[in-house]
């Protein structure tokens, strides 16, 4: 008989200077641009991260200091998430196209399921960004749960 062990967390602080991750598929891209220049002196405040296209324009065009990474087809979005594992961010926000086939599919599925197995905020179109990023939480740090990885691979090996 297989038997599931519920999940062991651990506890995870988010640092009141938050670390926020911007994409932007082509379609959102004006979008984001938009929402970041509204936020400008908000985002000021934390360390921005972003893949390709998008980290590149939002420092030009909102004069935010960005972190380029690769552009999400060339593995961006893979780059992106190796942060969450890592501990490394604590915001995502990402504004997909729901309409636009994207090439990477894939990666961007991956990305929101390692955000969501991570806990980490995301935030996928404006609203829901203006609500992520007026959060009283924003620049407080802010205490949160997150699965146990060395319990996991500690079971997983036990056999």
């Amino acid at each position: 008989m297989n038997v599931t062990r519920p999940r062991q967390t651990v506890t995870r602080t988010l640092p009141a200077r938050k670390r926020i991750a911007l994409i932007a598929h082509d379609g959102k891209k004006e979008e984001l641009l938009a929402w970041a220049a509204r936020w400008q002196e908000t985002l000021a405040r934390h360390e921005l991260t972003g893949t390709g296209t998008t980290a590149e324009r939002v420092a030009r065009t909102v004069g935010l200091p960005v972190r380029g990474l690769m552009s999400g087809p060339l593995g961006g979005d893979q780059q992106i998430g190796a942060l969450i594992t890592e501990q490394r961010l604590d915001l995502l926000i990402f504004f997909w196209d729901p309409f636009a086939p994207q090439p990477h599919d894939p990666d961007v599925k991956a990305l929101l399921r390692l955000a969501a197995l991570w806990n980490i905020p995301v935030a996928c179109n404006a609203a829901s960004a203006d609500f992520l990023i007026s959060s009283p939480w924003l620049e407080s740090a802010y205490e949160m749960t997150i699965p146990d990885a060395g319990a996991w691979i500690s079971d997983r090996t036990a056999d």
